[in-house]
Parts: structure tokens; C-alpha cells; sequence
């Protein structure tokens, strides 16, 4: 099943809820998304499709049998590719997930399906698959699940999950607000380069 159709399989369940009490329907993807313990509906929903009707024993929370695969687009670059390991790495310290994995979707190993395999090997017994990406666009709508798709079919018994993307997060205003702060710093002398920057001078005013 593609993320859309889980999407909107959710979208279908959430219309039909109660209204809020002043009158308006939680219908809002923003305010869904913000993840607060009053909405673990959509979580709930969500965590307990997959791509082969499998529900998993405690359907609304990451578990030590859980894959998770962070995936990005991919870069010519290879310092692009490489921060996500960094990522990866920073990711599964904070959260204590056993099995986390990078993909990139193209461009750079290793692919979905790498990833995919890794975690089944792993021990993974359910694979959740999330996109290092801002926006639900084409990529999240129909490359990401095809690809994701065509790597469970070597796993029949294997359900998945494509989370939502990164989207209208509360926390993403932190991240951005910090990575402006932190470049003025450096245009000021106070600080070095962040990594994403460091070595191609283009943090600078011109």
C-alpha cells in the first residue's frame, strides 16, 4: 500500500471524528503533525497499516524489532551523502532505536532496498521508512513508496510504514531560527563554519 493511500485511509477515519469543542473539525495535516499525545489517533492509525495488512503488537511506538530507514534524495556530492550517516548516527544515539539505517532514494548508495535488507538481517521484523525530506512532493507521493514497495516484495512477511515527511514541525522553527543565528555568528568571526558549509566559503555576506 502507498503512503497516499495510508494517508488518505487516515484523512477517511479522522473526518468521521468527533468535533473539537469549539465547533471545528481536527482535519488540519499541520495540527495533526505536530505530534502532540492528544492526536496518538493518527499515529495509532497509521503505525498499524503496512504494505501487506500486517499489524504489529504495539502498533503506535517504535520497538527493539522495528527498522527505521531514514532516506534523503541523494547527492552527486559526497559530503551531501555522508551527513546523513552523521544524521543516522545522531538519530539512533538520541533514541536508542536498535535498527536505524540511511538511504539515499537516488544518486548514492546505499538505496531503499539496501537499507531495506540491512534491517530485515538485522532482525527487524517491521520496517518503518522515513523521509528526510521537507514536503509531501512527488517524491514522498510516488518514488518513495514505489521504491520502497519493490524492496518488500524480497520480504513478504515483512510489514512497512512510510511516515509523513518532516512538514509544518513546531521543532522545525527552532532549526532554522539556530542554523541563521549560528551563520551570523560565523560571518561575525565568533565561530567556524557549520558542516554543511565548511570548505566552500559561501557562508558570507555578499
Amino acid at each position: 500500500m502507498h503512503s497516499q493511500s495510508l494517508f488518505l485511509a487516515a484523512q477517511s477515519t479522522l473526518s468521521s471524528l468527533p468535533l473539537r469543542k469549539n465547533g471545528t473539525k481536527r482535519s488540519n495535516f499541520s495540527k495533526f503533525y505536530k505530534g502532540s499525545s492528544k492526536d496518538n489517533c493518527l499515529s495509532t492509525i497509521l503505525c498499524s497499516a503496512s504494505g501487506n495488512g500486517g499489524i504489529t503488537k504495539n502498533p503506535a511506538r517504535v520497538c527493539d524489532n522495528d527498522g527505521v530507514i531514514i532516506v534523503d534524495h541523494g547527492s552527486r556530492r559526497r559530503e551531501s551523502n555522508l551527513m546523513l550517516n552523521e544524521f543516522v548516527v545522531m538519530f539512533r544515539d538520541k533514541t536508542g532505536y536498535s535498527i536505524v539505517e540511511p538511504a539515499h532514494m537516488e544518486l548514492a548508495e546505499p538505496s531503499i532496498r539496501d537499507a531495506f535488507n540491512l534491517c530485515v538481517e538485522k532482525g527487524a521484523i517491521r520496517v518503518l521508512v522515513s523521509p528526510f525530506f521537507l514536503f509531501p512532493g512527488r517524491h514522498w507521493h510516488q518514488d518513495i513508496p514505489f521504491l520502497t514497495a519493490e524492496a518488500a516484495k524480497e520480504h513478504p512477511g515483512v510489514p512497512y510504514l512510510i511516515t509523513a515527511p518532516l512538514g509544518l514541525h513546531e521543532l522545525l522553527v527552532d532549526v532554522v531560527n539556530d542554523r541563521i543565528t549560528h551563520c551570523l555568528s560565523h560571518i561575525a568571526g565568533n565561530t567556524d563554519e557549520c558542516g554543511a558549509c565548511v570548505g566552500t566559503n559561501k557562508c558570507r555576506l555578499y
